[in-house]
C-alpha cells in the first residue's frame, strides 16, 4: 500500500522576507506544526523539494536545510527511493494538573493502554511518605504503558490509597486514571511535581522501543484532593525522542 502524499499547497506556507528570523528556520517551524496538528499524519510523504522551493520563491538548498533540521529533531526521515517522509510527532504536555491520556486525546493523538502490573502491595518508603502513610500500609499499584498511533510513549507507575477508586484493568486500558478518580468523585486540586532525565535500562528501552541507554525524561508527581489528601502518586518515564514538557515562566 502507497504512503499518503502531503499537498504543500494545502499546507498554507509562506514566509516573511522581512523578518529576522532565517527563511529556513520559518518553513521548519511551519512545517512541525503541521506536523504536531495533524495535517501531516505520520507515514505521510512530504513531497517534491524542487517544486516546494519554487512554489514559496526559496533555493532547494534553503528547503532541504528546513527539512533537515526536522529529520535531525526525528520528526521525518529520508527513505532512498521513497522520498521524505514524516515519522511521528513530538508530544508537547504543559505543565499543569492533568493527565497524559487527555492531552495525548486533546492532541489528536489516540493514546492506549497496555496494564503491565494492577495490584495491592505494601508501600515502600519513598512512597509512603508521599501519600503520608505509614510505611507498609497496603495501596494500589498500577503500572501502565501509554501509546500513541501505536507507538510506545511512556511507562506509569502510580500508587494510590487502597480502596479510594475501582481501578479494573478494564478500566484503566479503556480511559484515564485521572477521569476514573473524577468519575469516583475525587476533586483533583493540586499537585507537588519534580522533572528530570536519566538514561533507560535494557528492560525499559525494549518495553519503549528504544536502544539501550537513550534519554528518557522522569517526571515524579503527588496529586492531592480539594481536603488536602494526596490521593495518587506517580512515577513516570517518557521517550525524550517523541515528548517534551513545555514551560510557561512569568517575572515576579
Amino acid at each position: 500500500m502507497s504512503k499518503p502524499t502531503a499537498d504543500p499547497a494545502a499546507l498554507e506556507l509562506g514566509v516573511d522576507r522581512s523578518s529576522p528570523v532565517p527563511l529556513y528556520y520559518q518553513l521548519s517551524q511551519q512545517l512541525e506544526a503541521a506536523i504536531e496538528k495533524g495535517r501531516l499524519a505520520p507515514g505521510s510523504l512530504l513531497g517534491n523539494e524542487i517544486e516546494l522551493a519554487a512554489r514559496l520563491g526559496l533555493s532547494r538548498p534553503t528547503v532541504r536545510q528546513a527539512i533537515q533540521s526536522l529529520v535531525d529533531k526525528g520528526l521525518m526521515v529520508r527513505r532512498r527511493g521513497v522520498g521524505t517522509q514524516v515519522v511521528h510527532s513530538q508530544v508537547r504536555r504543559p505543565l499543569e494538573l492533568s493527565s497524559l491520556y487527555d492531552d495525548l486525546e486533546a492532541a489528536g493523538q489516540h493514546p492506549t493502554t497496555c496494564v503491565l502490573r494492577n495490584t495491592v502491595e505494601p508501600a515502600p518508603a519513598a512512597t509512603a511518605a508521599a501519600l503520608g502513610l505509614p510505611e507498609g500500609t497496603e495501596v494500589h499499584l498500577v503500572e501502565r504503558l501509554r501509546s500513541a498511533h501505536g507507538e510506545p510513549m511512556a511507562l506509569l507507575r502510580n500508587h494510590l490509597p487502597a480502596g479510594l477508586v475501582d481501578l479494573s484493568t478494564e478500566r484503566l486500558e479503556a480511559t484515564g486514571l485521572y477521569r476514573m478518580l473524577r468519575a469516583a468523585g475525587v476533586t483533583l486540586h493540586s499537585a507537588r511535581q519534580t522533572v528530570g532525565a536519566r538514561l533507560a535500562t535494557a528492560e525499559e528501552a525494549a518495553q519503549l522501543a528504544e536502544p539501550e541507554g537513550a534519554a528518557l525524561l522522569t517526571m515524579e508527581r503527588t496529586t492531592y484532593d480539594d481536603t488536602g489528601r494526596a490521593v495518587e502518586f506517580g512515577s513516570h518515564i517518557y521517550r525524550a525522542s517523541r515528548y517534551a514538557f513545555d514551560f510557561q515562566l512569568l517575572v515576579r
